[in-house]
């Protein structure tokens, strides 16, 4: 099936055409571009973050001297843009839309006008985000998960009136065009899928897509309705958060009878979930990726599948890990913990299946596989510290300190960002028609692994000496004082890391335009998206390489 025949026929020409384009190679590009703007925005905000903390009393260009309450509004607003606006929409939103139908035999997504409006909505959400920074009282200042009273409260601090409603509406807006998308995801893989296609000819980047799509729709539909909530109780006169008696500025606030833990239950029933909304389309890709470098089927296709339902369905059970210090009921501490732990168990499925697939392969280490082999060796790094808060007793010394800060880190950010840039490698002689640069690609592999493990492998030690998470400053806390070298530290190798992403922004641009054209499967890989001019039906499973008996090293899915 060639790409002509699946672009968008009700797409009109020109560039209103182009801009507002119902094809799905479009609306991947659109949204890739679109995550690479919030990354970069997102990146300076913990690059201010970061030399802050070292050096709290320089004044910076444009900036001037960094106050307590501007930390705490780049911290909230780092933390939304990277997770809502990168670790969601590039690997769902840029490369689910640009290569699902591709890999599944499809023309076009299941509905292109859905697609169309979930990244437009998705734009407007994040302009309405970015516009936080300019109004009256600056962005938002309680932090990416917005607890109450603090978030329900507007005279409750700076950035707690427009620039809190802003961080509302952009959110509200971004649940809306997730639930979009999720639903064409959703019924894109049920019924538009190629003759032959079954489903458990399914690439695993389907299935990862899938799954994901089906947390999304179950996960953010919970987050609007708590949002919606929480903007009554600020604007309404509600009190679902709000308890009685909350003293602001010396008076006493009107409400009576709200739950500040409401907020969190709601959240964190979001929050979790949207751990394995970012990290599962990697999970997907790395088994793709592994298989197609070492030549070798995936080792146990199955048991990867019911390993990444095992974890969406136990996704949505282990909330609770996030309130161990919220005062819970110790068995309802046990349950979250027990059911914590188990979610280990298809997690290590899934690492000794990567390790399996790779066994006496035939390894090429390409740009794209040295990224896949990052993500195996963070998400398992990030990983080892996750059993050790899932013990109360543990938590409650950790969970507020940069131990949590280097787990969710490594286990959520860096590994998800490692499969972007995997993804990314890999599928750009598809989306380009271009190469691009291995030498560069190298090195940007080495300053992104090296680096991310000096930035946060220091913070598990912060954290057990008790450094707590979201002070911005050291200065006035003599007992944090032997730990400013190691902050010192951090913040430099966070600061060569950063610079190091130049290499990659380089390699992106100037290779669109000027990198080495692309064969029509440069990779040699077995799936639809690399199969040229073919509308047979689909015959085999997405990783048949070194096939005893077969006439070739792999077999595309549409052979015979």
């Amino acid at each position: 099936m060639t790409d002509s025949s699946r672009t968008d026929r009700g797409t009109t020409s020109g560039i209103l055409g182009r801009i507002f384009s119902r094809d799905h190679k479009v609306i991947g590009l659109q949204y890739f571009f679109l995550s690479l703007a919030a990354a970069l925005v997102g990146v300076a905000l913990s690059a201010l973050m970061r030399f802050h903390l070292v050096w709290p009393d320089a004044s910076l260009p444009f900036f001037g001297a960094i106050k307590p309450e501007q930390y705490l509004s780049l911290l909230t607003m780092h933390g939304t843009l990277m997770i809502f606006f990168v670790l969601t929409t590039a690997p769902q939103g840029a490369f689910g839309n640009y290569c699902l139908p591709l890999q599944i035999g499809a023309r076009e997504m299941a509905f292109p006008r859905l697609n169309m409006l979930s990244f437009w909505f998705t734009v407007l959400a994040f302009l309405v985000l970015l516009s936080a920074f300019v109004v009256s009282g600056g962005a938002p200042i309680s932090g990416w998960t917005h607890y109450p009273p603090l978030s329900a409260v507007a005279s409750a601090g700076p950035g707690q009136g427009m620039g809190m409603d802003l961080w509302i509406a952009s959110i509200g807006l971004f649940c809306f065009a997730s639930v979009l998308g999720s639903i064409n995801f959703i019924v894109t893989v049920l019924d538009r899928r190629a003759p032959g296609m079954t489903m458990m000819r399914l690439p695993l980047t389907v299935w990862a897509w899938f799954i994901t799509a089906i947390l999304s729709l179950l996960a953010f539909t919970v987050l609007h309705a708590a949002i919606v909530l929480l903007f009554m109780d600020r604007h309404a006169g509600t009190s679902f958060f709000i308890p009685e008696g909350v003293v602001v500025n010396g008076s006493v606030l009107q409400h009576s009878g709200g739950s500040p833990l409401l907020w969190q239950h709601l959240f964190w029933f979001f929050g979790h979930p949207e751990v394995y909304i970012a990290i599962l389309p990697g999970m997907g890709l790395t088994s793709h990726l592994l298989s197609t470098f070492a030549r070798k089927p995936v080792f146990g296709y199955r048991a990867m599948v019911y390993a990444m339902m095992a974890i969406g369905a136990l996704g949505f059970m282990v909330w609770g890990h996030h309130m161990f210090v919220s005062g819970m009921n110790p068995f309802a501490a046990f349950a979250f913990s027990v059911l914590t732990m188990v979610i280990g168990v298809p997690s290590a499925i899934k690492t000794f299946n990567w390790l399996g697939t790779l066994w006496r392969g035939s390894i090429r280490l390409t740009v794209p596989m040295m990224f896949a082999i990052g993500f195996v060796s963070v998400f398992v790094t990030g990983g080892l510290s996750g059993p050790i808060l899932a013990q109360p007793a543990l938590d409650t010394y950790l969970h507020d300190t940069y131990f949590v800060v280097a787990h969710f880190h490594l286990i959520m950010g860096v590994a998800a960002v490692i499969a972007i840039f995997a993804a990314t490698y890999f599928w750009f002689p598809k989306m380009f028609g271009r190469h691009m640069n291995s030498t560069l690609g190298y090195a940007h592999f080495w300053f992104t692994f090296v680096g991310a493990y000096a930035v946060f492998l220091p913070m598990h030690f912060l954290g057990m000496a008790g450094h707590p998470r979201r002070y911005s400053q050291l200065t006035e806390v003599h007992y944090l004082q032997p730990l400013l070298p190691l902050q010192r530290f951090i913040t430099w190798a966070a600061l060569v890391t950063i610079a190091g992403q130049v290499i990659f922004l380089f390699n992106l641009f100037w290779s669109i335009w000027r990198g080495r054209t692309a064969e029509p499967n440069p990779w040699e890989a077995t799936t639809l998206e690399w199969s040229q001019g073919q509308d047979s039906p689909v015959m085999r499973g997405p990783y048949e390489f070194n096939v005893p008996g077969a006439k070739a090293e792999f077999l595309m899915q549409q052979e015979e």
